[in-house]
């Protein structure tokens, strides 16, 4: 993933994702129509997504219809590919480490590279609504800046710490082909996918043929 131009990285502040968080959450979510989650296996999350170009009404239903579909999904984030459809934008309604609820989405995220000293690891549990039911310990920094744009195409910057700088990496990843458990070490891979084909979905999910 390529860095955006560093003049554009020097204008944009980091954008406000708590106030009115709650208000905000339940509008988009009340405007969408929940769809059914896609899992591993499954063509469109196993591939870079499309950039997004057109930021128009299409766009602002999907982004509604994706926090509709996290809520039933009792998710924290959620990448347009897991609601089937090829584009770079994820939603997220995740808390940070200090309980502070952050409600947005991003369109074409790329995450800033992060100099060594911001690279404290974290190796708590992830999961994932891609693969329901199945965690696994797995390290990424605690810190993390994602910049794209909002559903209007103006750019934005969103800063995450903690549990929220994992959900901004973990869908981000999923924009660009990878799981989670793409990650993972090839045994804890495989316990996952156990753990999930042992355990019913909570939520609508795509079958795979």
């Amino acid at each position: 993933m390529a860095q955006q131009d560093s003049d554009q990285q020097e204008n944009v502040a980091f954008v406000d994702d708590v106030t009115d968080a709650k208000e905000r959450e339940a509008a988009h979510r009340e405007r969408g129509t929940s769809r059914p989650i896609t899992v591993v296996g499954h063509p469109v999350l196993h591939k870079e997504c499309k950039d997004v170009t057109e930021f128009d009404d299409e766009l602002a239903q999907l982004i509604d219809d994706m926090f509709a579909s996290q809520r039933t999904a009792e998710g924290v984030g959620l990448a347009a590919n897991q609601v089937g459809v090829d584009l770079k934008v994820f939603v997220y309604d995740c808390p940070d480490d200090e309980g502070v609820r952050h409600v947005g989405h991003v369109c074409n995220p790329v995450l800033d590279e992060l100099p060594a000293g911001r690279r404290v690891l974290d190796d708590s549990n992830e999961g994932c609504l891609s693969v329901p039911g199945a965690y696994a310990e797995l390290p990424r920094p605690d810190y993390a800046v994602v910049r794209g744009q909002n559903a209007k195409g103006e750019p934005i910057v969103v800063e995450g710490t903690g549990y929220f700088a994992r959900c901004l990496q973990h869908e981000t990843d999923h924009l660009y082909g990878y799981l989670y458990i793409d990650r993972l070490s090839k045994r804890d891979r495989k316990d996952a996918l156990k753990q999930m084909a042992e355990r019913e979905p909570r939520y609508p999910v795509v079958p795979n043929d």
